[in-house]
C-alpha cells in the first residue's frame, strides 16, 4: 500500500492475505500444514482438573529415560485414518492427520492425559492434531506424549529441547529432517492461525535439494565404504601410477638424488596443503556426492564450483584415455618383444586401449561394490611390485652389473647426489614428474559413496599422501644409491691396466662406462638411458610389468569412476541448462550410467589418437587448478570471517592455503605456460557464463560472507566521511505499495537511480503477517527483474504514520534516502478526502525531515491493480493458480501466454495497461522539457541530466524553461485576464467549490467544528488570499501545453504549500490544475539544499 489511490485500499489489502502465499514456487515445497491449520491445536486446562495428575497412565515417576528415546523416526502401526490414530515412540511420532471434522475418538494409550495439572501451561490433546491434509504423513518432533518432558520440566509442553535433525537441510541418509514448532505456534494467540506457509524458519527447498532429500529417501541398502576402501586405496592407486615405475629412475639420473627428494618434496608441500584444506572444507558440514566440485561450488559458489566441475570432470574423462594408452603401449612392447605384433605399433595401441576401456566400463557399471573389489586386487599386486623392487635392490648379481646395478655403494651414492641434467632443467623435470602427484582427490570424488566423508576423506587422503610421498623419496635414493648413471650393458666393458686413472664409481667394481659419455646416445642402460631400470633391479622382473598393468589400470579405473560421478553432481545442480539427462542415477547406488556412457566416449575418443603428448600437460593443469581454487576456498571462508565457517579439523592455516593456491598456480605455468593460460582461459569463460546466466541456488558460501562483510565494513567506513555536493546522489524513497502494482513509477525512478544511487520500493502494510515472507518474496522479484532496489514494507495501521517511519528508519548510514517519490493521486475527487489529508500531510512530513519531493502523474493512471486484479480473482475462483495477487505487467502478459481465463480490457484500461510500460522502451528522439522554475537546490536540473545519462534516454535532448522576462510581464496579466475570464466561473466552481467550507454561510463555532472534523476544507478568506497563486497555476498548464505537449517527460518545479495555512484540497487543486492532459510529467522540489556545484 502507497499512498490512497485509485484502487481501494481495503479489499486489496484482504485479498493479499489470502493469496500471497500462492507463489510461483509454491509447488516446489514439501508436504506441510494447509494454509488453513496449524500443526498444533491447542486446548486450555482447567485448573481444577489438577487433582487427577497423579492417576494418569503416565504419570509414574522414573529416574532413567527409557533407551528407545533415541534420534530414530517412529512408524505409524495400526493407525486408522478416520480415527485419527497415532503412535508415539520415543522422542519422535508420526502423525496420522485425520479429516478436520474431528471425527474418531480414541487417543493413543501413551498419551499424556488431557485432564492432568499442567502449571497453567497448555496442553496439546491427542485428539486435536487435525490437517485438511487427510491422511498424508508428515515427522514432527512430539514433545507432548513423551513422559521425558513432563518428568524434565514438571509439565508437558509442545516446546522441543535441541536435537540435531532439527538442523539438517535435508532428508538425508544419517538422518531424517524434522521440523520444530515455530515461534508463531508458541507465541501467538490460540485462536490464530500462525503458521500458513507450510514451512518452518523459511526452510524452503530448492529443487536441487529436493532431489538430493528424495535420493536419501529412495537409498536403502546401498554400498557405502569406510576411510581405507573408499579413500585411502583410490589415493594410494591414483598417485602410484606409472610414474613410479618408468620414469622415477630417469628423474634421479638427471637431477640427482637430493634434487629428486626437493622435487618429491615439492610435489608433496602442494598436495599436503590442498589435502589439509579438502579436509578443513569436508568436516565444515555433511559432505555430498560431487568431489571436487561439491567441495568448491558450497565453498565460493556455483560460479567457481560450475566452472571447475565441469573442467575437472572433463580432465578426469581424458585421463582415462592417458592411463589406458599407457598400459596399451606397455602391452604393445611386450608384443613386439615376443614378434607378436597385430598391424603396426600406432593401431595395435588403439586395439589394445578400445579393448582395455571397454573390460574397465564393464567393471564400472557393474558396480561400486565389485569396482572396489577391483581396486584392491590392483592395490596388492602394486605393493608386491614395489616390495619386490625393494628386495630386489638387496641382491646384488654379477650378471646385473653390465647394465649398472651394483648394489647399495657410498660411491655410487655420491656420484649421483648432484644433478646431471642432459637436455633438461630442474623446472622441466619437476613438471614431468608433477602429474604423478596428482590424484589426492580420488577418494574425495567418491564423497556420495562414502559411509562417513567427514571422518574419511581428511584421515584417507592425508595418509595416503604421507605413505606415497615416503615411497616415492624411498625409490628415489635406493635407485640412487644402487644403480649408476651410464652403462653399457657389455660385459666386456671391464677396466684394463692402462686406464688406471678412471675415476668413475663403476671403476670400483672394475667396470669402465666412460665411452657414455664419449659418444652420446650409445649406452642403452643407466638411470639415465633405460626406463625399464627398475625392472632389471627386482627380484622378480615380471612383477614389476604386473606392477606397470596395476597402476595404470588403477588410475584409469579411478578417473573413469569419478569423472561421472562428479559431472552427476554438477548436472544434479542444473549448474548448465541441457545436462539435466546426466543427472539421472541408476540402481540402489544411484550410478550414472549416462555419465558411464559419455565418459567411455570421450577417453575412447582419445585412446583413438594414440598420441596424447600436447593434451597431458592441459591435464595436469585442469587438476592444479582444482587444488588452487580448494586452498582458495579455505582462505576465502577463514578471511570472510563466518560464523557458518567451523570446520572440525582444526589443522589448517588460512595463509598456508592462500600460499597453497600460490604454489599450484605457480606449478600450473612451471609445467606448461600455453596449458597454463588456456586453462585459466576455459575457467574464466565458465565463470562468465554462469554469473550471466545467475543460477537459482543458494549454498551459504563465503562469497556471500565475504560480500557481507565487506558490505558492513565500507558502509561504517562511509558513515565517517562528510556528505559534498559533488558526491550527492538521489536517494529515492519510492512509495509503490507492492514493487510490481506501479511499474511506470519504478521503471523511470529505477531509469535514474540506478549504478547511481539508492531505491528503496516503500511499503505500508496494514496487516503485520508475513512481514519477512513478503520482503524476501518481493526482493527476489526485483532483482529477477533487474531492477537495483530494495523493498522495504513497514506495519502500521495509518498510511501517514507508516510513511513517516520510512522516512526516519529507512537505509543504513549514509546509505539513506533524501527524496520522497510518490505517483500522483488522479482519483482524488473521487474518494474519501482524508485520503486527500493523508496524501499531502506526507509530502510536507517529508520536507519536514528535510527529503526532497518527486511527484510523477501520467494522465493514464499508476496503479495496474485496479484491472488486473479482478482477472485474477476471476482465474483464482475458477481454479486456476494464482502467482501473486497484483502481478505486473511483466507477469500479466506471462500469465495470459498460459492459456488460463482472460478478462478482456476496455479502451481505459487498455490504454493504462500501455502507459505502465512505456519508460521500458528506448524513448528515441525526443524531448525531456525542464521547467525550472524556482531554486531548490538544483534537484529539478539534476535529475534530468542523470535520466539522459542512460541507454533509453540517450537521444532525448533536455530543454530547459525557466521564468519570463521582465518586459513580458504585462502581456502575461493580460493573457491571464482573458484566460481567467473563460476559466473562473465553469471550470474553478466545478474543482474547488465541493470542498469549500463556506464558513460565511454558518455559525462560528459551526464552522470551527467542520473544519477541525474535515480538515481539508477550503476557507473563503483562503481561497482569496491565494487567488493569483492558483491563477498561476492554471497558467502554467496552458504554457506547458503550448511548449511542452510533445516531450517524452516533462520535468517541473514543484509548486509549495504553507503548511497550515493551505489546505490539502486546494493544494491538490493547484497540483491537478498544473498537471492536467499533458504528457509525463514529474513535479519535483529538492529541500534547498545545493547538489549542484560549478567547482572541479
Amino acid at each position: 500500500m502507497s499512498a490512497p489511490s485509485s484502487s481501494p485500499s481495503a479489499p486489496a489489502e484482504n485479498v493479499a492475505t489470502e493469496g500471497d502465499f500462492l507463489a510461483p514456487d509454491a509447488g516446489q515445497r514439501p508436504a506441510g500444514p494447509t494454509p488453513s491449520q496449524s500443526r498444533f491445536q491447542v486446548d486450555l486446562v482447567a485448573e481444577a482438573a489438577g487433582a487427577t495428575e497423579d492417576k494418569s497412565p503416565n504419570s509414574d515417576a522414573s529416574s532413567t529415560v527409557p533407551s528407545s528415546d533415541k534420534a530414530t523416526p517412529a512408524t505409524p502401526q495400526d493407525a486408522d485414518p478416520g480415527t485419527g490414530g497415532e503412535e508415539a515412540k520415543g522422542r519422535f511420532r508420526v502423525v496420522n492427520f485425520a479429516d478436520p471434522s474431528g471425527s474418531g475418538s480414541a487417543a493413543s494409550p501413551e498419551a499424556a492425559p488431557a485432564e492432568g495439572l499442567q502449571n497453567g501451561d497448555t496442553v496439546m490433546s491427542e485428539t486435536s492434531l487435525h490437517s485438511s491434509t487427510g491422511g498424508q504423513h508428515h515427522y514432527h518432533y512430539d514433545t507432548h506424549t513423551n513422559t521425558y518432558y513432563l518428568r524434565t520440566f514438571g509439565h508437558n509442553t509442545i516446546d522441543a529441547v535441541p536435537n540435531i535433525d532439527f538442523y539438517r537441510q535435508t532428508a538425508a541418509p544419517l538422518g531424517e529432517k524434522l521440523i520444530r514448532p515455530t515461534l508463531s505456534e508458541l507465541h501467538d494467540e490460540l485462536d490464530k492461525e500462525p503458521f500458513e506457509d507450510g514451512f518452518a524458519n523459511g526452510d524452503e527447498l530448492t529443487p536441487a535439494e529436493e532431489a538430493a532429500a528424495k535420493e536419501a529417501a529412495e537409498s536403502k541398502g546401498v554400498v557405502k565404504f569406510g576411510w581405507i576402501k573408499g579413500v585411502l586405496v583410490r589415493c594410494m592407486l591414483n598417485i602410484w601410477g606409472v610414474m613410479l615405475f618408468i620414469r622415477m629412475s630417469w628423474i634421479v639420473g638427471q637431477a640427482g638424488i637430493v634434487l629428486s627428494c626437493v622435487i618429491v618434496a615439492m610435489a608433496t608441500v602442494v598436495t599436503t596443503i590442498t589435502g589439509l584444506s579438502t579436509s578443513a572444507i569436508a568436516t565444515n558440514g555433511f559432505v555430498r556426492g560431487g568431489g571436487a566440485y561439491y567441495l568448491i561450488s558450497r565453498s565460493l559458489g556455483p560460479e567457481f564450483g560450475g566452472s571447475i566441475g565441469l573442467i575437472f570432470a572433463f580432465a578426469n574423462a581424458v585421463a582415462v584415455a592417458m592411463y589406458v594408452v599407457g598400459f596399451a603401449e606397455t602391452v604393445v612392447e611386450l608384443l613386439a618383444g615376443v614378434d607378436a605384433i597385430m598391424t603396426d605399433q600406432i593401431n595395435d595401441i588403439r586395439i589394445v586401449g578400445t579393448i582395455t576401456v571397454i573390460v574397465l566400463l564393464g567393471i564400472s557399471v557393474a558396480g561400486m561394490e565389485w569396482e572396489a573389489k577391483a581396486q584392491i586386487f590392483l592395490l596388492v599386486v602394486l605393493i608386491t611390485a614395489i616390495v619386490n623392487f625393494f628386495i630386489g635392490t638387496f641382491i646384488p648379481s654379477k650378471s646385473k652389473e653390465s647394465v649398472g646395478f651394483f648394489g647399495y655403494d657410498g660411491a655410487i651414492m655420491w656420484e649421483n647426489m648432484g644433478p646431471d641434467f642432459r637436455g633438461e632443467s630442474f623446472f622441466s623435470v619437476f613438471a614431468i614428474f608433477f602429474p604423478a602427484a596428482t590424484g589426492i582427490l580420488a577418494g574425495a570424488n567418491i564423497s556420495g559413496d562414502l559411509a562417513d566423508p567427514q571422518l574419511a576423506i581428511p584421515r584417507g587422503t592425508l595418509l595416503a599422501i604421507l605413505i606415497t610421498g615416503i615411497v616415492y623419496l624411498g625409490v628415489a635414493i635406493s635407485t640412487g644409491s644402487c644403480i649408476v648413471r651410464d652403462a653399457t650393458g657389455n660385459v666386456n666393458d671391464t677396466l684394463s691396466a692402462q686406464f688406471m686413472n678412471c675415476t668413475d664409481a663403476a671403476c670400483k667394481f672394475g667396470y669402465d662406462f666412460s665411452a657414455c659419455k664419449s659418444e652420446k646416445g650409445s649406452c642403452k642402460y643407466g638411470l639415465h638411458n633405460d626406463f625399464q631400470v627398475m625392472s632389471l633391479v627386482s627380484g622378480f622382473g615380471p612383477i614389476i610389468s604386473a606392477g606397470i598393468f596395476s597402476a595404470t589400470l588403477s588410475s584409469a579405473l579411478a578417473s573413469l569412476v569419478s569423472a561421472p560421478k562428479v559431472f552427476q553432481a554438477l548436472c544434479k545442480d542444473n549448474i548448465y541448462p541441457g545436462l539435466g539427462m546426466f543427472a539421472k542415477g541408476y540402481g540402489k547406488n544411484n550410478e550414472p550410467l549416462r555419465g558411464y556412457i559419455l565418459t567411455f566416449g570421450i577417453a575412447l575418443a582419445f585412446i583413438l589418437i594414440a598420441e596424447l603428448n600436447t593434451i597431458a600437460p592441459i591435464i595436469s593443469n585442469f587438476f592444479l587448478a582444482s587444488y588452487a581454487l580448494i586452498n582458495f576456498s579455505v582462505f576465502h571462508a577463514s578471511l570472510a570471517n563466518s560464523p557458518g565457517w567451523r570446520p572440525s579439523f582444526i589443522y589448517y592455516n588460512m595463509w598456508v592455503s592462500l600460499a597453497g593456491a600460490i604454489l599450484c598456480c605457480v606449478v600450473m605455468f612451471v609445467i606448461n605456460w600455453w596449458a597454463a593460460l588456456l586453462t585459466n582461459v576455459i575457467v574464466l569463460g565458465l565463470y562468465i557464463y554462469v554469473s550471466y546466466k545467475k543460477p537459482d541456488v543458494n549454498w551459504g558460501s563465503s562469497t556471500q560472507a565475504l560480500t557481507y562483510h565487506q558490505a558492513l565494513t565500507h558502509t561504517l567506513h562511509l558513515s565517517g566521511v562528510e556528505d559534498h555536493i559533488k558526491n550527492f546522489r538521489p536517494q529515492c524513497l519510492v512509495m509503490t505499495g507492492y514493487p510490481n502494482s506501479r511499474p511506470a513509477l519504478l521503471d523511470l525512478v529505477h531509469s535514474f537511480t540506478k549504478n547511481v544511487g539508492l531505491m528503496i520500493c516503500g511499503h505500508v502494510r496494514a496487516v503485520s503477517i508475513y512481514l519477512l515472507v513478503f520482503v524476501s518474496r518481493y526482493q527476489r522479484w526485483l532483482l529477477k527483474n533487474e531492477t537495483k532496489a530494495f523493498y522495504t514494507p513497514v506495519f502500521s495501521e495509518d498510511m501517514r504514520q507508516g510513511t513517516q517511519y520510512l522516512l526516519q528508519a529507512a537505509g543504513l548510514g549514509r546509505l539513506k534516502p533524501n527524496t520522497l517519490v510518490l505517483g500522483f493521486k488522479n482519483d482524488w475527487r473521487d474518494g474519501d478526502m482524508m485520503n486527500v489529508e493523508t496524501y499531502i500531510s506526507m509530502i510536507h512530513d517529508a520536507f519536514d525531515f528535510q527529503f526532497g519531493a518527486v511527484i510523477l502523474r501520467l494522465k493514464e493512471g499508476l496503479d495496474v491493480c485496479t484491472f488486473i486484479l479482478p482477472i485474477y480473482l476471476n482465474v483464482f475462483f475458477s481454479g486456476g493458480v494464482v502467482c501473486v495477487w497484483c502481478a505486473v505487467v511483466h507477469v500479466y502478459v506471462h500469465f495470459a501466454d498460459k492459456r488460463s481465463p482472460t478478462v478482456p480490457l476496455n479502451v481505459s484500461d487498455q490504454r493504462l495497461l500501455e502507459a505502465s510500460q512505456q519508460f521500458q522502451r528506448k524513448q528515441g528522439k525526443g524531448t525531456v522539457d525542464v521547467w525550472w522554475l524556482f531554486d531548490d537546490g538544483g534537484l529539478t536540473l539534476l535529475i534530468p541530466y542523470l535520466l539522459t545519462n542512460k541507454k533509453r534516454w540517450k537521444d532525448c535532448k533536455i530543454r530547459v524553461f525557466i521564468g519570463g522576462k521582465i518586459n513580458r510581464i504585462d502581456h502575461d496579466r493580460r493573457a491571464m485576464a482573458t484566460l481567467l475570464n473563460l476559466f473562473n466561473k465553469p471550470q474553478r466552481e466545478k474543482m474547488i467549490e465541493p470542498y469549500r467550507l463556506k464558513e460565511d454561510d454558518m455559525e462560528q463555532e459551526a464552522a470551527e467544528r467542520l473544519k477541525n472534523s474535515e480538515p481539508w476544507r477550503i476557507t473563503d478568506n483562503e481561497l482569496e488570499l491565494y487567488r493569483a497563486k492558483t491563477n498561476r497555476q492554471i497558467r502554467l498548464n496552458e504554457l506547458l501545453k503550448e511548449h511542452s505537449s510533445t516531450a517524452n517527460l516533462i520535468v517541473m518545479s514543484l509548486p509549495l504549500a504553507r503548511k497550515g495555512a493551505v489546505s490539502s484540497a486546494l493544494y491538490m487543486a493547484w497540483l491537478e490544475a498544473l498537471s492536467k492532459d499533458l504528457p509525463p510529467i514529474l513535479l519535483v522540489r529538492g529541500n534547498h539544499q545545493s547538489v549542484l556545484t560549478f567547482y572541479s
